[in-house]
């Protein structure tokens, strides 16, 4: 089995990879980016927050402190899901914005950062998101979100208002709740633009009094700045690749699978074609070849020149696009971002950066009244029941009932018992150590077969007398996926209002477990 990069990381490891260890605050705090104009990326996000219609006190306060000669930047990001996407979408905010706060200083400010991937164009990803109301009915949102496309052009539709609008319709929860979440939903929709645009408009209602900015890099005040890393990138635009892939061989050889390949030719650009469409450069001789069409290199520096937001970073260069532009001292990012970041060190240095302190996202599993008190009558934590709901279940019912047969203990006895057994044989005939192993390890492993079956059996019988069993996976397993990564933060507060907000707002920066609504 391969090694877990994100693990091997939150652990202290990796040092080949990264170029500070994970919570290395005290060092990050220490750097200074004096290479960042500050006032001009201050002035460039106030137009954005100006266009966006979230120009207000907080977002006002939060561009002062950026402007700041000594400030710094906790960033994090993510794809523009639909009504915020899974709920991370919203726990990465919060993390960033957390973490900000905790290292803010009047001297040296630390301003949280909230990149919009408006460029990002996979619309399966962003174009649904799940729900979960009071009946316990699971509600699935999806919208005709084109494929191909930057969402930051896709323009929001009247059709997706209405299919927003019949979900709360639908939605069992107390009507203030539901009508506080429409209103949400109403201001984030009225000035229109794209589907982008609402995502960011909603992430900002939810955090921006927390001192969140959204950052979208298609704006053309943003983009503008950018402009230079990604004219660097395209005077050598192969050497982000063979970095890449350099620390992918590493990677191999150290027993992990690396996040990002690049073939031959491939590079980290992505252009926007006359039909709206995003594809993947790659370069041939002296000739750049999208799926469609070929370019020179005066063709892409011409584009650059005329419309910035038309040549774009893929994932392998988005990091160091992203942090040419803020003065960062901390990216926050999930698991398969820390996976990515594993190969991107001296993509950083191509373009004459260090690569930021990378933090590991906060992460909460949601537990509902309901939820609180099955766990407690189960005897088992949130995390137990996503790795195994049937199982959980099953041996709870088996205390229940005594049916000692499923219980680890017994599973412990029979385990000493073989041992014992093993030991005994091999003094008597040291040519069966061997083939007593064996058949310890075989028996074990079917005895707790066996248990797992029967555990399984008593919690799909009491599925189907109590439904226990789809309670819990609707609530914890939405669709099967673990809830952070499914369920939609907008669950809580329809069904809850905005005290779940305000919880996520208390925990620390790191936070990592469940947290129960009252």
């Amino acid at each position: 089995m391969a090694r877990n990069i994100a693990a091997e990381y939150r652990r202290g490891g990796m040092g080949d990879f990264f170029r500070l260890a994970a919570g290395d605050l005290e060092t990050a705090r220490r750097e200074t980016r004096p290479d960042v104009d500050r006032a001009a990326l201050a002035a460039a996000l106030r137009a954005y927050h100006r266009d966006l219609g979230t120009l207000d006190r907080a977002a006002e306060a939060a561009l002062e402190r950026l402007a700041h000669p000594g400030s710094r930047v906790v960033v994090t990001g993510q794809q523009a899901g639909a009504l915020t996407g899974p709920a991370y979408s919203v726990h990465k905010g919060a993390g960033a914005a957390l973490l900000a706060r905790s290292l803010d200083t009047e001297d040296a400010p630390v301003v949280a950062v909230y990149w919009v991937a408006s460029q990002d164009h996979d619309a399966e990803e962003v174009a649904s998101t799940t729900l979960l109301d009071f009946s316990e009915t699971l509600r699935r949102l999806t919208l005709d979100v084109p494929a191909g496309v930057p969402v930051g052009r896709v323009p929001w539709r009247a059709e997706w208002t209405a299919q927003v609008h019949a979900l709360l319709d639908a939605f069992d929860a107390p009507a203030e709740h539901v009508a506080s979440v429409r209103a949400r939903f109403e201001k984030a929709v009225a000035a229109g633009g794209s589907y982008a645009d609402v995502f960011a408009r909603l992430i900002h209602g939810l955090l921006g009094a927390a001192g969140l900015l959204v950052l979208d890099p298609m704006h053309p005040a943003l983009a503008q700045l950018m402009a230079p890393a990604l004219a660097r990138e395209l005077a050598d635009p192969l050497a982000s690749s063979a970095r890449i892939e350099d620390a992918a061989e590493r990677l191999l050889a150290q027993g992990f699978t690396p996040q990002l390949r690049r073939p031959a030719g491939a590079t980290n650009l992505f252009v926007e074609e006359e039909d709206g469409q995003r594809r993947l450069l790659r370069l041939e001789g002296r000739t750049f070849r999208s799926e469609t069409r070929a370019y020179t290199q005066e063709d892409l520096t011409a584009l650059l020149d005329a419309d910035p937001t038309r040549l774009t970073p893929a994932a392998g260069l988005r990091p160091a696009v992203q942090d040419a532009l803020l003065p960062t001292l901390a990216f926050v990012v999930g698991p398969g971002e820390i996976a990515y970041g594993a190969q991107l060190r001296e993509v950083y240095a191509l373009h004459g950066l260090q690569q930021p302190l990378l933090w590991p996202r906060l992460s909460v599993t949601w537990l509902e009244p309901n939820v609180t008190r099955l766990l407690a009558r189960l005897g088992a934590s949130a995390a137990e029941v996503q790795a195994d709901p049937a199982g959980v279940l099953g041996r709870a019912l088996a205390r229940e009932r005594g049916a000692a047969a499923l219980s680890a203990a017994r599973l412990d006895t029979l385990t000493r018992e073989l041992d014992a057994l093993t030991g005994e044989i091999a003094a008597l005939d040291p040519t069966l150590v061997g083939a007593a192993e064996r058949t310890r390890s075989r028996t074990v492993g079917r005895v707790a077969h066996l248990q797992n079956l029967a555990a399984a059996a008593l919690a799909r019988a009491e599925n189907d007398r109590s439904g226990q069993l789809t309670r819990l996976q609707k609530h914890l397993l939405p669709n099967g996926v673990p809830q952070e990564r499914e369920m939609n933060f907008l669950t809580y507060l329809l069904k809850h209002g905005d005290t779940p907000l305000r919880l996520l707002l208390a925990l620390e920066p790191d936070w990592s477990g469940s947290v129960e609504i009252p």
